[in-house]
């Protein structure tokens, strides 16, 4: 059998793809892009904001609405514009909200109750938009981010530009790589045989998203899932196995982060659901085979990067949940680390297709982490039915024989058919919202 040629010129790509995509945040990244938009333009004004203008694209507005907002104890995105207009920090990029003061919060929720924060969608092309309008006297500043959580594309001061980003003519940002020239077999053979100080680095996403399991596991945040399904193995209802260890460690992180832990997540792709997604069914199944600190970092890069790599092929927000999208480069990592190669983890992600296509977002919440777990617990099963030599086949609805084909099936489905869906979703929040409020 012909053994592939290693494409060595795409290496420096994956690293600078994986260094731009992985990257610590705090909080739920549409809330914390909005949070940002503030702060840079409250730096701009000068002085502390009276009042706050935020206008936002509808699938920020639909991630953003039913999240908990780090160090607040409050949902939703007036209260993320708030502190970070009164506190948060212009140059955190993600982490815009790292050390908040109580008095802060405090300021911030007196803002809300006095009204001097409205938030509207903005009538804009770009998919991935917070826009921040700052007012104190009669001075102004306003900021503009778009196509990326920290890409600010617009700074202005009393109406002067300050600053403006070059666009492409179909008004997104350029992307910092390209992966129409890569394939799936590509990352495969860079996560397994790049030299390993070229990735080193990705092993921090392991403990910044265990300290966000371990935080999940005492049960005060969100669902409190990963606590109520580890207590359960007490209970004699779930068996302290590997499925159940990967189901629980990786559910506790999202119940963590979308609770409102005070902890930075590693993202993925401009989530941070998706980075533990990513992480920690590889950190488990890592321990479990007493892997070393080598064979769980390349795990680790093979998960991240098959992420990435799967993700470029659908919007940066849509109406697929792409949590599964990240368990599939998990069920790569997983794969890697059970003594599996390119042919079983490209079982498993074709399996994943197969099972998972489909699955909403109804944006950011507590929630969450159930689609966390549902999509742990498939890439698991898939690996193992990989393993067994076993997987959807290409015959069947979406997946293809090919699995670079059956990602950009994947990809056409988010980015093309489920457009009304995402429409609809947000029309069903919004409504909930006004009924709510009426």
């Amino acid at each position: 059998m012909c053994t592939p040629t290693l494409n060595t010129d795409l290496w420096p790509k994956f690293v600078k793809a994986a260094r731009a995509e992985v990257a610590p945040a705090l909080g739920c990244t549409e809330p914390i892009s909005l949070a940002l938009a503030c702060a840079i333009a409250a730096k701009t004004l000068g002085r502390a904001p009276e009042r706050i203008e935020a206008r936002v694209s509808p699938n920020l507005m639909k991630n953003g609405m039913g999240v908990t907002v780090p160090g607040t104890g409050a949902v939703g995105l007036q209260i993320a514009a708030a502190v970070g207009a009164l506190g948060g920090d212009p140059d955190g990029k993600l982490e815009v909200l790292k050390g908040l003061s109580g008095e802060v919060v405090d300021a911030a929720k007196r803002m809300l109750a006095e009204q001097r924060v409205t938030l509207s969608i903005a009538d804009v092309p770009n998919i991935l938009y917070s826009e921040a309008r700052v007012f104190a006297g009669d001075e102004t500043a306003r900021v503009c981010i778009a196509d990326s959580h920290t890409n600010v594309v617009l700074i202005e001061r009393n109406g002067a530009a300050l600053f403006r980003a070059e666009l492409e003519s179909s008004g997104q940002a350029g992307a910092a790589y390209d992966f129409s020239d890569a394939t799936a077999r590509d990352v495969y053979d860079f996560a397994t045989q790049a030299p390993l100080e070229a990735m080193d680095f990705i092993h921090e996403a392991a403990t910044l998203n265990e300290a966000l399991s371990r935080a999940g596991m005492g049960g005060q945040f969100g669902l409190h899932i990963g606590a109520t399904l580890h207590k359960q193995v007490s209970a004699g209802l779930l068996s302290d196995n590997l499925l159940t260890r990967i189901l629980t460690r990786t559910t506790a992180a999202s119940d963590a982060r979308m609770g409102g832990a005070t902890l930075p997540a590693m993202s993925n792709s401009g989530s941070g659901n998706q980075g533990i997604a990513a992480t920690m069914p590889v950190v488990v199944v890592a321990e479990h085979v007493g892997a070393d600190r080598e064979g769980l970092t390349r795990a680790l890069m093979l998960s991240h990067l098959m992420a990435i790599y799967i993700h470029a092929r659908l919007p940066k927000l849509s109406a697929l949940c792409a949590v599964t999208t990240a368990s599939m480069g998990a069920a790569a990592g997983m794969a890697q680390l059970l003594g599996g190669g390119y042919a079983v983890a490209g079982m498993a992600i074709s399996s994943m297709i197969g099972d998972l296509a489909g699955m909403i977002c109804d944006g950011a919440s507590n929630s969450c982490a159930m689609k966390v777990s549902t999509s742990a617990g498939s890439a698991y099963k898939a690996v193992l039915m990989a393993l067994d030599g076993v997987c959807v086949a290409g015959s069947d609805g979406i997946v293809e024989c090919e699995l670079d084909a059956s990602i950009a099936n994947l990809g056409k489905l988010a980015s093309q058919g489920m457009v009304q869906t995402d429409a609809q979703i947000l029309k069903i929040m919004m409504d909930k919202q006004t009924a709510a409020s009426a």
